[in-house]
């Protein structure tokens, strides 16, 4: 088989994560427009804002999502750098376009239950597709990462619940509804949930140990990239009876991935096992 050039290898990565970022995005939009939208209800994020300004003004949802996210945009470029901004563009533009497209057709149901269900569901599934991108769809993941820029030991998880919940509490002094509330926390706790579910299992955090003769470099492009320590354990293959190290690192949602590409990019022998932490405490994580 004919080894693939460096530049193949790239283009053929940018290939996936553009596919992976469409169908997530296409899933985000279906959620919205097909549930969350005709119900008034929200998933947090510029959504919830646009929402707001759609059925105050009529402004298409999604264009007013992507007229939101162009400062959030400029401010990432110069806070965090142009790979993040630019896939958070691709990400917004994509979302923004099939939202619009998607509102023309009439929506699936009108209950708000099956509505907040269904819609959480899908923003969910699509996120973690987005996310196994290493993308975002603007709003509260780039706010996010813009936040952390100046204040890094701020957890990105309790950011965005905390933003989320601003948001919705807009949304119901607006509408003047609590019921408005109280479903769209049940769309935003379903959608988290099948982040963690589709993205990396049940549970939230993952063990790795990671097996390379070029350790080192591994556990420095981890904390290079990533800012996650990992651990050098003494090992002894039984088999070959060679005495090497093994790495051990703790990770969470949206690193075990990038880790997993760090590794195989800088040794592609590398012996990668994941498993399930059930808890973690300490720094970094609880």
């Amino acid at each position: 088989m004919k080894k693939l050039s460096r530049n193949q290898i790239l283009i053929k990565k940018i290939l996936k994560e553009g596919i992976y970022i469409i169908i997530g995005c296409l899933l985000m939009a279906a959620g919205t427009t097909f549930f969350l939208l005709p119900n008034q209800l929200s998933s947090g994020g510029f959504s919830g804002i646009s929402t707001i300004i759609y059925y105050l003004f009529g402004f298409p949802l999604g264009t007013t999502m992507l007229i939101l996210n162009i400062p959030l945009i400029i401010l990432t470029i110069i806070r965090v750098g142009k790979e993040v901004a630019i896939k958070g563009v691709f990400g917004t533009i994509m979302l923004s376009l099939f939202i619009d497209i998607l509102e023309r057709f009439e929506p699936l149901t009108h209950d708000r239950l099956l509505s907040c269900i269904y819609g959480g569901i899908l923003i969910g599934i699509g996120t973690a597709i987005v996310l196994k991108a290493n993308a975002s769809t603007g709003g509260t993941d780039l706010l996010t990462y813009i936040i952390r820029s100046f204040k890094p030991h701020y957890r990105a998880g309790h950011l965005i619940v905390i933003i989320d919940i601003a948001i919705v509490v807009l949304n119901v002094i607006f509408f003047k509804e609590i019921e408005i509330g109280l479903y769209s926390a049940i769309a935003i706790y379903l959608s988290g949930k099948m982040i963690d579910i589709v993205f990396e299992g049940i549970y939230f955090t993952k063990t790795m140990f990671i097996v390379s003769n070029k350790y080192r470099e591994i556990a420095n492009e981890i904390e290079k990239r990533l800012d996650r320590g990992s651990t050098a354990i003494y090992a002894k293959g039984m088999y070959t009876r060679e005495k090497r190290m093994m790495l051990w690192c703790v990770a969470s949602r949206g690193e075990v991935v990038r880790i997993k590409e760090i590794a195989q990019e800088i040794d592609p022998k590398s012996f990668i096992v994941i498993s399930s932490a059930r808890e973690v405490w300490g720094k970094g994580f609880r």
